[in-house]
């Protein structure tokens, strides 16, 4: 049963992300990004947090401390204020900016990615702060920017430029998921990505289709290209892809063997018809596994009906997963080469937005182990602990400035279609996210 203290917590915490939700922080489109930063700012101010705002290439970053100096642990915790667009608007069974509550869902965007997470955290530093009956309990540093969804263009060189003041012994990620029968999920790395568009011309106008006996079609160039990239099995195939890839720790491999399950989750829930690989290599391959992605595949007519035309152009948006110590920019120089070496030096390459290293914990730091152990505590089950997450965003600078292990666990959910329409969190989840945060903060601090 909930504590009264900690239902206290969660309402309260409910009504800041209800607040927040109304608020159209898309990044990608520049939408009410510093009111966004003003709102959390004001959050974190009234919790007695010290914040200095700086600007962003995108959006204004805050960093906030609040806690004795002389405290013997310092969390940092990183999260981010902008969200996804909510398009295709139609899709959505309620509106997207206002938190709406079905079946024990939240709905709204940001619901989960980020908002959610942030005002868990915060409701639960509140109730660490009761429950200790004075100041916070230990040092908490807070890094909350508004350019994730667009991938963190300032963030490098912030966290390079501002690592003394973000100095810590761990750091709390953004975001992480619970299982539908209530487990904890947690990543102790992130992959890298990269980004690019793949584009062909071959003449300066659409031509009849007739003229496909004489001119190339820019169309099967790109297929071929990208068909020359990976196997049937999703290993990528250009030379060299694989020299710099770190092999796992022992750690590494005996957490991705205590994995349960085969990706059955996933499959159901989405429908999945063409899975790769077999159940037994599921977690191996979203965790250690890089791979390459084809996004969009554009060019020509794709109307009603039939039009005979040879497009003058196409293109192909593409994104590369990588793991430690993959470096984004050898991957486009390789891809680069790979192309040209196929007889594709006519298709030219175009990077998008910025590229991210990937990084991954040790599983053996003492910050990972207690945020395991506390997982285990709250949730009443054993935590599933990920050396890597299948996705991708800024860690690398937190772990090569900061030089602070990292671990994500949060109030996602496999259902929680984030990024898409209906992205949504479980009451149930948010609830537990506020408890593991006080729980989190409290043994950090030697208080447990």
């Amino acid at each position: 049963m909930t504590s009264p203290d900690l239902a206290a917590h969660i309402e309260r915490g409910l009504t800041d992300l209800r607040d927040l939700v109304k608020m159209e922080s898309v990044s990608a489109q520049g939408r009410s990004l510093p009111e966004t930063a003003a709102a959390v700012r004001a959050l974190l101010e009234a919790e007695g947090f010290a914040v200095r705002e700086y600007p962003g290439h995108v959006a204004p970053v805050l960093v906030a401390e609040a806690g004795p100096e002389d405290a013997e642990f310092t969390l940092l915790i990183y999260n981010h204020y902008d969200v996804q667009p909510e398009d295709p608007l139609e899709l959505w069974d309620s509106p997207p900016f206002a938190l709406t509550e079905r079946d024990g869902r939240l709905y709204g965007r940001g619901a989960s990615d980020d908002k959610g997470e942030f005002v868990s955290r915060l409701a639960g530093l509140r109730l660490a702060r009761e429950r200790a009956g004075g100041p916070l309990p230990l040092r908490v540093k807070w890094l909350v920017e508004g350019e994730e969804e667009v991938g963190s263009p300032s963030l490098d060189a912030f966290v390079r430029e501002h690592a003394a003041e973000l100095k810590a012994d761990g750091v709390w990620w953004e975001f992480g998921s619970v299982t539908p029968e209530g487990r904890p999920v947690l990543y102790a790395g992130l992959k890298g990505i990269v980004c690019v568009e793949l584009r062909c011309r071959v003449a300066d106008s659409d031509l009849h289709s007739s003229n496909g006996a004489v001119v190339d079609n820019p169309l099967w160039r790109l297929a071929s290209a990208v068909a020359s990239l990976r196997d049937e099995g999703g290993t990528v195939l250009i030379p060299g892809f694989h020299d710099d890839v770190r092999p796992p720790s022992d750690a590494d491999l005996a957490a991705v063997t205590a994995l349960s399950g085969g990706g059955e989750t996933l499959r159901d829930t989405y429908a999945v018809t063409r899975p790769l690989g077999t159940p037994a290599e599921y977690h191996h391959r979203l965790n250690l596994k890089p791979v390459v992605n084809v996004n969009g595949f554009h060019g020509g007519y794709g109307g009603a009906g039939s039009k005979t035309v040879l497009p003058a152009e196409g293109m192909v948006k593409l994104d590369f997963r990588l793991v430690p110590d993959q470096d984004p920019a050898r991957v486009v120089t390789l891809l680069r080469a790979h192309l040209d070496a196929q007889g594709f030096g006519d298709i030219e390459i175009v990077e998008l937005e910025t590229h991210q290293f990937p990084g991954r914990s040790d599983l053996e730091a003492p910050f990972v182990k207690t945020a395991v152990a506390v997982a285990r505590e709250v949730y009443g089950q054993e935590p599933l602990l990920n050396p890597s997450s299948g996705g991708s965003g800024p860690i690398h600078p937190f772990m090569a400035y900061v030089g602070a292990p990292v671990v994500a666990l949060g109030i996602g959910n496999v259902g929680g279609r984030v990024h898409a329409p209906n992205e949504n969190i479980l009451r149930r989840d948010f609830g537990r996210g506020v408890e593991y945060a006080a729980a989190l903060m409290t043994a950090l601090a030697g208080q447990d």
